[in-house]
C-alpha cells in the first residue's frame, strides 16, 4: 500500500512540474504530439497517452462564495445585528476587507465577478431582466471574456456551481436554450441551482445542468439553502473520491437573502423581539459595534436618513410590529444561510482539504434592498409594481405566516438603510457606498501572516478573477476557444495578504447603474445625486429622465470613510477632472447611452415581437415567463382539444402562481378559470362554466376580451365555450400585469411551483390528455364590455 502511495505522489509531483512548462496563453491547450514510438508491432513500439491539462505546482482549491442583497452592516462579521458565526470564524482565520465594492445590482456584479471585467464591458450594465438593445446592456457575457471557471477548467480544475445564476437573458432561459450562457456553457462542469433573480426557499424551480429537477416531494421540511449545501458536499465527496490529486473550484451563490424572505419557522422564532427598537436604533448600535471591531476608522461619521424614509418613531404601533416581524424573518434567513455555508466549510475541514483552499466570501452582491417599499410587503413584486395594496389589517393578519411558503415577502426600506450602516443609500444606487460597498472575507491557510486583521485597500469585484489566477499561478489567457480575449480590468489582491499598509493598487474605478454614477480615483470619489428612491420604480427628482442633468457631489474617502461630507464646493476643479475621467471610462466600457428608466425595460423580449400565436402538442410543457405566451395586458383566446377521462380533473394551462397569475382547469369535468392580481382575497377572480365537459374528445375555448388593450390593470370579460357553445361568462376586474414570482413558469397540463389555486390536488396534473392547445392574440384591441361582476364570485352564464 505504501509503495502505491509513493508512486502516486511521485506521479503528481512530476505532472505538476511538467505543468509549469505549458503555454497557457491559449485555451484549450493545443494537443501535444504523440510522445511515444510506433513500430511494426506492439513489442517494437513505445506507448504514450495524450497529456492531460496539468495544474501548476501549488495551485490551491478555490471556494468562492457570493451572497445576495446583504448590506455592509448586516452580518455580525462586519458589526451587524445578524449573527453569522461561521463567517466570523472564517474572518478570524483570514482577513476582512472593508473597502471592497460591487456594482450595486445583481446580474452586473455576477458578470464582473466571473469575468474580471467591468460589467458594461461584458454586456451586463443592468440586471438581466431589464436588457436593452445596446452593447453594454444586452445581458450577454461575450465569448471574448472567458469566465474564471473556463480558465481554471482549462488548467485541470474540477469546476462546480451551486445556487443562483442571474446571467442568462430571460429569452434564453427556456428548454430550447441556447445554453452557452448557462453555467455549463461558461466553464462549469456541474451546476445545481436556479436561473433568474430569485427563488422560493420552499418551492424553487431548479436545474441540474440544463435539465429541470424537482425538490423532493416527500420532504415537508425542504429548504433550498440546506439543499444547496447538501449538493455541494455530495459533489465534493464524489470528486475527492474520483480525483483527489486535482484541485477544485466551487462557486457557491445562494439566492438568500434576496426576496422572498423566507426561513424555517424555528429559526424565525430565535429573533422574536430582537428588532423592536427599530431601524434608527439598530443603525446606531451597528455603528458602535463597527467601530469597536475596527471595521470603521474611529473618525467615521454616521450618515443621515435619506429624505422620504420615515423615522421608526413616526410609525404606528401596529406598523412597527409588522416591520419588526419582517426584519426577524430576514435575520433568520441570513443566519440560516450562514449555518448551511458553515456545514460546507466544516466538511472541508473534516476532509482535510481546507489547508490547501483559498476561500473568498463576498457578503452581498450589492447593498441591502429597499425594493420592499416603505411599508414592506408579503408580495413584494406585486406591491412594487404599484397596483396591489396591502392595508395594515392584512399585514397584521399575516404576521404568523410571514417567512413561510404562503408569503413572498420583503422588509421595509428602513431596514435596508440600517443594513447598509454607516453608508448612505442602498441597492440600485451605484453613486453611493450603501449600494456598492460590501464586506469581503479572504482566508488562505499559510498565506496570511496576521489572521483576523482588516485590510483597507480599495478594491472591486472585478479584482477577484486576477486574485484567483495569481494564487493558482495561471495567466489570463489571450485566446479561449478560438476567440481573442478582451482586456482584463481587474487587479490581483494577493499583494494585500502580507500587509494592511501595502499601498492600494486600484487607483481608478467607475460605477454606473440606471443613471446613478460615480468614479473613484486616488482616494477621491465623485458621484451624482439619486433622482429616484430605490424603494420606488417611479422617479421623483427634477432630473429624473435626464441623466445628463443629475447634480454631482465630491468626497475625500481617505478622510471620510462613510461618504458623509460633500466637498464639491471646495474643490470644483477636482470635481471637473473626475467627471471627465468618468466620461473617459464610460467611453471605454460601453456605458453609454445612459438610461435611468425602470418600468419601460420590464418584459421586453426582442425576439418575441410580433408573435401572436402559440401551439402546444401535449402536456408536460414548462416555459419561463419571457418565452411563454404573455397573458397580460392583451386579449387572448385559448383553444384546447382534449380527451376527458374519469370525469375530467386538473389543469390545462397555468401561468404564474399563488401571488399572481392565471389558471384554466377542470373540476369534476366543469371548466373553471381563476385569475389573481395577488394572493389577497379581493384580488382573486373565479369564473365557472354552467356544465361539465362531455366524456371523450371535447373542444374548449376560453376567450378573454380586455377593455383597453395594453393598459396595465385593465379589466375584461372572460367567456368559456364547450364544443362551440357558450357555457359561462364573467368579469375579471383587474387582470394580472406581472408575474410576482420571477422563476414561476407557464405550464401545460399541471401547475408547478406555487399554485394559482388551491382547488386542485398536488400540482393539478390533468387526468385526461391534451391533444393540442393553441393560444392566439388578436392584433386589435377588443371592444369594451359593460356590466360588472364582483371579485371572487363564481359565475355561470350562457
Amino acid at each position: 500500500m505504501r509503495f502505491h502511495i509513493v508512486l502516486i505522489a511521485a506521479s503528481f509531483i512530476a505532472r505538476a512540474a511538467a505543468g509549469a512548462d505549458i503555454d497557457r496563453s491559449v485555451l484549450p491547450i493545443p494537443e501535444r504530439a504523440f510522445a511515444g514510438h510506433v513500430g511494426y508491432t506492439a513489442k517494437e513500439s513505445t506507448p504514450a497517452f495524450p497529456a492531460r491539462e496539468l495544474t501548476p505546482k501549488g495551485a490551491p482549491n478555490v471556494l468562492l462564495v457570493l451572497t445576495d442583497d446583504v448590506g455592509f452592516g448586516a452580518a455580525s462579521t462586519f458589526g451587524g445585528p445578524v449573527p453569522t458565526p461561521n463567517l466570523d470564524r472564517l474572518a478570524a482565520q483570514g482577513l476582512r476587507y472593508t473597502r471592497f465594492h460591487t456594482t450595486a445590482m445583481c446580474s452586473s456584479t455576477r458578470a464582473a465577478l466571473l469575468t474580471g471585467r467591468n460589467h458594461h464591458a461584458v454586456g451586463t450594465g443592468i440586471v438581466a431582466d431589464l436588457a436593452t438593445g445596446f452593447p453594454g446592456y444586452w445581458s450577454t457575457i461575450p465569448k471574448s471574456a472567458a469566465t474564471v471557471a473556463r480558465v481554471l477548467r482549462g488548467a485541470g480544475y474540477r469546476t462546480a456551481f451551486f445556487g443562483k445564476h442571474h446571467n442568462v437573458p430571460p429569452w434564453d432561459s427556456s428548454p430550447a436554450g441556447p445554453f452557452d450562457l448557462w453555467p455549463t456553457g461558461l466553464g462549469f462542469d456541474s451546476f445545481y441551482g436556479f436561473i433568474g433573480g430569485e427563488a422560493s426557499q420552499f418551492r424553487p424551480d431548479l436545474y441540474r445542468g440544463t435539465a429541470r429537477v424537482q425538490p423532493p416531494a416527500d420532504d415537508p421540511n425542504y429548504v433550498l439553502d440546506r439543499d444547496l449545501a447538501d449538493q455541494a458536499i455530495a459533489w465534493l465527496h464524489e470528486q475527492m473520491a474520483a480525483a483527489p490529486d486535482r484541485p477544485f473550484f466551487i462557486y457557491y451563490a445562494p439566492g438568500s437573502a434576496h426576496s422572498p424572505h423566507q426561513a424555517p419557522k424555528d429559526w424565525i422564532a430565535k429573533f422574536a423581539g430582537k428588532f423592536d427598537q427599530g431601524w434608527d436604533r439598530v443603525r446606531e448600535e451597528t455603528f458602535q459595534r463597527q467601530k469597536a471591531q475596527s471595521v470603521l476608522p474611529q473618525n467615521t461619521a454616521l450618515t443621515p436618513r435619506p429624505a422620504g424614509l420615515p423615522a421608526w418613531e413616526a410609525l404606528s404601533a401596529n406598523d412597527r410590529r409588522v416591520a419588526a416581524r419582517l426584519m426577524e424573518v430576514f435575520a433568520a434567513m441570513l443566519s440560516y444561510q450562514d449555518e448551511q455555508i458553515g456545514r460546507l466549510l466544516q466538511e472541508m475541514d473534516r476532509m482535510g482539504v481546507s489547508q490547501n483552499t483559498l476561500v473568498i466570501f463576498i457578503e452581498g452582491d450589492n447593498g441591502a434592498s429597499a425594493e420592499g417599499g416603505l411599508e414592506g410587503s408579503t408580495n413584494w413584486m406585486a406591491t412594487l409594481a404599484g397596483r396591489v395594496k396591502e392595508d395594515p389589517q392584512w399585514l397584521q393578519a399575516s404576521l404568523d405566516a410571514m417567512g413561510g411558503p404562503d408569503t413572498y415577502e420583503h422588509y421595509p426600506a428602513g431596514w435596508a438603510w440600517a443594513m447598509d450602516t454607516p453608508f448612505p443609500w442602498m441597492k440600485q444606487v451605484a453613486s453611493h457606498l450603501g449600494g456598492t460597498r460590501n464586506g469581503m472575507v479572504l482566508a488562505w491557510p499559510g498565506h496570511v501572516p496576521d489572521p483576523g486583521a482588516v485590510r483597507p485597500q480599495f478594491h472591486h469585484v472585478i479584482d477577484i478573477v486576477p486574485t484567483i489566477l495569481e494564487a493558482a499561478h495561471l495567466p489570463a489567457p489571450r485566446v479561449v476557444d478560438g476567440v481573442s480575449q478582451q482586456r482584463m480590468d481587474g487587479i490581483s489582491m494577493v499583494y494585500t495578504l502580507q500587509s494592511a499598509r501595502a499601498p492600494g493598487r486600484r487607483r481608478t474605478q467607475y460605477f454606473e447603474m440606471m443613471g446613478n454614477r460615480a468614479i473613484y480615483q486616488d482616494g477621491w470619489f465623485a458621484n451624482t445625486i439619486p433622482q429616484r428612491p430605490p424603494w420606488s420604480p417611479i422617479g421623483k427628482g427634477p432630473a429624473n429622465g435626464n441623466p445628463k442633468a443629475y447634480p454631482w457631489e465630491l468626497y475625500d474617502l481617505d478622510a471620510d470613510f462613510s461618504q458623509s461630507h460633500d466637498v464639491a464646493g471646495e474643490f470644483p476643479d477636482r470635481l471637473r477632472k473626475l467627471r471627465a475621467a468618468w466620461d473617459k471610462e464610460a467611453g471605454e466600457n460601453n456605458v453609454l447611452p445612459l438610461d435611468d428608466s425602470v418600468a419601460g425595460r420590464v418584459h421586453v423580449n426582442p425576439y418575441r415581437a410580433g408573435r401572436n400565436s402559440y401551439v402546444f402538442w401535449g402536456s408536460g410543457i414548462r416555459l419561463p415567463d419571457d418565452t411563454a405566451p404573455p397573458l397580460r395586458e392583451r386579449s387572448f383566446t385559448i383553444a384546447a382539444d382534449i380527451q376527458v377521462a374519469d370525469g375530467g380533473q386538473g389543469v390545462l394551462v397555468a401561468a404564474g402562481g399563488r401571488f399572481g397569475g392565471w389558471v384554466f382547469y377542470l373540476k369534476d369535468g366543469v371548466p373553471v378559470v381563476e385569475s389573481s392580481l395577488s394572493q389577497q382575497p379581493q384580488d382573486r377572480y373565479r369564473i365557472t362554466a354552467d356544465r361539465a365537459v362531455p366524456g371523450g374528445v371535447a373542444k374548449l375555448r376560453f376567450v378573454f376580451d380586455l377593455d383597453r388593450e395594453g393598459v396595465p390593470y385593465a379589466g375584461g370579460w372572460l367567456t368559456i365555450l364547450i364544443d362551440g357553445e357558450a357555457a359561462g361568462r364573467g368579469r375579471i376586474e383587474h387582470a394580472p400585469v406581472i408575474q410576482p414570482e420571477l422563476t414561476e413558469t407557464f405550464d401545460i397540463g399541471s401547475d408547478s411551483g406555487s399554485k394559482v389555486s388551491d382547488r386542485y390536488e398536488g400540482d393539478g396534473r390533468f387526468s385526461g390528455s391534451i391533444r393540442k392547445l393553441t393560444i392566439d392574440f388578436p392584433h386589435d384591441a377588443a371592444p369594451a364590455n359593460s356590466g360588472a361582476v364582483s371579485r371572487n364570485q363564481t359565475v355561470s352564464q350562457k
